[in-house]
């Protein structure tokens, strides 16, 4: 028997992998019944919003499915080993990997066998078994199944701190391209029910008529897009992501580069390089658009639909709008200091509470932690020299480049040369 589930966890593990929509950022379950566990540690092999790693049992229930998607390596037609754990099976590897500290969490996800909600119940048996019988408080991220009722997705969303539905593709078309019977509006609906419901409840709270309002998916909805598969422009898969940003309040959206595990000739060859390079380019235009003020329009559009591959998106920005720069660091709002290359977040605050004391200086600014030497063609501050003519977008483009380098640069990238 231990044999036998030790297989198991190696196929259904290793099936997993290729989910990487894994992030256990903004869970705060706490521990407060002398239950197992606290979500507020995160989970692991992914990080939380602080940077910091943790561990994670992450598998599939099933790796059966009664779906034949192109590009997912559980397809039926696919000839691998198949596995099922049982209800029983996960909520003791659980325990077990737990009480061993193996692992703070539960990701878990499935095939689709049967139907949806043949599925979607023994999900939702164990994460409330797990929840009442185990009193386990550790973070759960649970994958919605689409199609299944409403009912259990409601029950479901008791007990996950997590919930989310991969879209597959970045478009419509790409998704009926390999895998026909599947559409984004079987994702749209579980995810505006969800949405939906985190408000109703979070409004039931606030009025303060019921005494007790249970946690409900606490932590919010992700959504994951496999990239590279098919030929969607990166304005494209950006505009999609900004939409359902938009329209269901998603805490995350990740991009997966598709790894080529079929010999389909309408995707990329087995043995093609994954898209590494252009995954973290829309991560970080993902980023701009989240939390530096960026709309997706400002960064991808007709006239520019595809992310630059030597320089990061917020770079390339800045040097199609020059004429908005240089800034004086002194007396640049907040908006404008964010959109400079090399300043982020945390140092452009920084720098807004510094110069409350004084005008600041390169010195000074080296020391808040800017990249001053990207930076300082975009700044002037207290010491600058002046310059009569600035240089020109191609020349400082390279005068830049000059003088940095990237790891993803180095990795061939010939998976894209088949569109």
């Amino acid at each position: 028997m231990y044999d036998r589930i030790r297989e198991k966890l190696t196929i259904l593990a290793d099936a997993a992998k290729y989910d990487v929509s894994c992030s256990s950022s903004g869970g705060n379950r706490k521990n407060d019944n002398k239950g197992i566990g606290d979500s507020s540690n995160g989970i692991c092999h992914t990080y939380t919003e602080d940077g910091r790693c943790v561990s994670l049992l992450k598998i599939l229930l099933t790796n059966h499915c009664i779906y034949d998607c192109a590009f997912c390596v559980s397809r039926k037609s696919n000839d691998v080993k198949r596995a099922a754990f049982t209800v029983d099976e996960v909520v003791e590897l659980t325990m077990s990997f737990y009480r061993r500290n193996y692992i703070e969490g539960l990701f878990l996800s499935s095939g689709i066998f049967k139907n949806a909600d043949f599925t979607m119940e023994r999900l939702v048996r164990i994460v409330k078994r797990l929840r009442i019988e185990e009193r386990f408080n550790g973070y759960i991220h649970l994958k919605t199944i689409p199609g299944a009722s409403q009912e259990l997705l409601t029950e479901a969303g008791l007990y996950a701190d997590r919930m989310s539905i991969n879209l597959e593709m970045p478009t419509e078309a790409g998704l009926k391209l390999l895998a026909p019977e599947k559409s984004h509006e079987e994702v749209k609906k579980p995810l505006g029910f969800i949405q939906s419901t985190i408000t109703q409840f979070k409004d039931e709270k606030k009025t303060g008529l019921i005494k007790s309002v249970p946690k409900f998916v606490p932590a919010g909805q992700s959504t994951q897009m496999v990239i590279g598969a098919t030929p969607e422009t990166d304005m494209e898969i950006m505009y999609s992501a900004a939409q359902y940003y938009k329209d269901f309040s998603l805490k995350r959206v990740y991009y997966s580069g598709y790894i080529p595990i079929s010999h389909d000739t309408r995707m990329p060859v087995i043995g093609s390089q994954p898209p590494l390079l252009r995954e973290n380019r829309l991560y970080q235009t993902d980023w701009l658009m989240r939390f530096y003020g960026f709309e997706v329009q400002e960064l991808l559009n007709l006239k520019n639909p595809h992310l630059d591959t030597d320089m990061d998106p917020k770079l390339g920005w800045a040097l199609r709008n020059l004429d908005q720069f240089p800034i004086d660091i002194n007396t640049a709002d907040y908006r404008m200091i964010l959109r400079v290359p090399g300043i982020g977040v945390s140092s452009a605050r920084k720098i807004v509470e510094a110069r409350k004391f004084g005008r600041l200086r390169s010195d000074q600014l080296k020391k808040i932690g800017i990249a001053y030497n990207r930076a300082k063609h975009f700044i002037r501050c207290a010491d600058s020299p002046y310059f009569i003519n600035e240089p020109d977008a191609p020349h400082l483009k390279n005068l830049i480049l000059a003088e940095s380098s990237s790891k993803y640069l180095k990795v061939p990238q010939s998976q894209l040369s088949l569109f």
